[in-house]
């Protein structure tokens, strides 16, 4: 994550790192806010996701998949659904981001190389941004480590700058943590207490807890970043649930993220439906979609035993399988598979066929889930209501699903996949029971 100047209100850094003296001065709304004379449009509120291609950690961690889904879409998806911004952009240096990005819907400005540099900040990035686009008032410089970011969020924060006028906001979450200070050899040999009295230490209901940035976001208006600060001016928080503030750089790894963002994140406008069929595609998912010919001429295939275990839970979890494929397979050959699920092979037209599974079981395509690998498979991935891929499908296919298997096809995807449906149908109960 591009570093951001996190200074307390009484010192902000300016772009080029120079203290800047005493606090920002309070500034008042101009035209560009909105408030000037003649004024009939409202003020350009771009969302800007800072994404460098270069990280000492994850090699291009940005577009690095978590929970089936490149970092850097959640917060696209976040923002762009969110409909407050009038322009939505990543900032970057590197092709491959760029095309993500785009793939996602938003706008892509290439940064030069001196601001994308390890010692180059979030304010050089985002100054640079603003000198190619007059346009923009506002800036929401939003995080692309913060995947459980929420369309609500951003909604609330626009009214704050925009019809209570404020110059900048910026998110915090609030922890109940005690703070201790630092023991240093010749200097303080014992520990003091920073922000409690160890003689009646408050429960934790009993405390309101402290505000901490977040990095989720920062939102400013043109005027004070261009005097140098992120922060300043009419400043206020905005204070996010503690389980939607989740910064992979700073708190918590890929794997725990992935089950946070499953549980908390946001996964598009539409409500998510409980998954009652499954449609696979047999080559490249069910199997390798390698073919062994015996010497008397028989088809020969092998599926992972993890694939079978899952789809054994999917049926016991009351979801229907059925599995499809544009090949003329040997109905004997999968019939020795015993996985016990409907097929139809020699399919010219998927589409079709799982169109009319569909209205054979009264669904709609929010209740069904769809895993392929080919370009055959791309209407019927952008139909069904969760839609997955093997690591190793083609290009077409893994730009029409919401969720990249970590498993290659015929290496546990299904499985994966299984998992994957599992937790969002507990995020779907989870929801109604509220």
């Amino acid at each position: 994550m591009d570093s951001v100047e996190k200074g307390a209100t009484t010192s902000v850094s300016n772009p080029r790192g120079r203290p800047s003296r005493g606090r920002p001065p309070k500034l008042q709304r101009n035209s560009r806010g909105g408030q000037g004379r003649g004024v009939e449009k409202p003020p350009h509120l771009a969302a800007l996701i800072l994404a460098r291609g270069g990280s000492k950690g994850i090699p291009l961690k940005n577009i690095k998949h978590l929970a089936g889904v490149p970092l850097i879409g959640w917060v696209l998806r976040a923002a762009l659904d969110s409909g407050v911004f009038q322009s939505v952009w990543v900032s970057t240096d590197h092709e491959e981001i760029e095309n993500v990005a785009k793939q996602f819907g938003a706008q892509v400005h290439r940064r030069s190389s001196e601001v994308s540099k390890d010692s180059s900040t979030s304010l050089d990035a985002i100054i640079e941004f603003l000198n190619y686009h007059n346009e923009v008032d506002i800036v929401g410089n939003i995080q692309a480590t913060s995947p459980c970011l929420h369309p609500a969020d951003l909604q609330k924060v626009a009214d704050m700058i925009r019809e209570e006028g404020y110059d900048s906001v910026f998110s915090v979450v609030r922890r109940h943590q005690f703070r201790w200070s630092e023991i240093q050899k010749g200097v303080r040999e014992v520990t003091e207490p920073l922000n409690l009295n160890p003689a009646k230490r408050p429960r934790r209901q009993d405390w309101d807890g402290e505000l901490y940035e977040n990095g989720s976001f920062y939102f400013a208006k043109r005027h004070l970043i261009e005097m140098g600060y992120l922060q300043g001016g009419k400043m206020a928080y905005y204070e996010m649930r503690a389980e939607h503030s989740v910064d992979i750089d700073v708190d918590i790894d890929w794997p725990i993220a992935e089950q946070r963002v499953l549980r908390y994140g946001y996964f598009g406008k539409e409500k998510l439906k409980e998954i009652k069929l499954l449609v696979c595609n047999i080559d490249g998912c069910l199997t390798n979609g390698h073919i062994y010919v015996s010497g008397d001429q028989k088809e020969i295939i092998s599926y992972d035993v993890k694939d079978a275990i899952g789809i054994s839970l999917l049926k016991k979890r009351g979801i229907e399988v059925r599995l499809i494929s544009e090949r003329a397979c040997s109905k004997q050959t999968l019939s020795a598979l015993k996985l016990d699920c409907k097929t139809e092979v020699n399919i010219s037209d998927k589409l079709a066929i799982v169109d009319e599974w569909r209205k054979e079981m009264g669904l709609c395509w929010k209740e069904v889930a769809y895993l392929g690998n080919e370009v055959s498979d791309e209407e019927c991935l952008k139909k069904a209501g969760l839609s997955g891929v093997p690591a190793d499908a083609c290009s077409t296919a893994q730009k029409a699903v919401g969720y990249i298997c970590r498993c290659n096809g015929g290496r546990g995807a299904i499985r994966e996949f299984a998992e994957h449906i599992f937790l969002l149908m507990e995020k779907v109960n989870n929801s109604c029971q509220k």
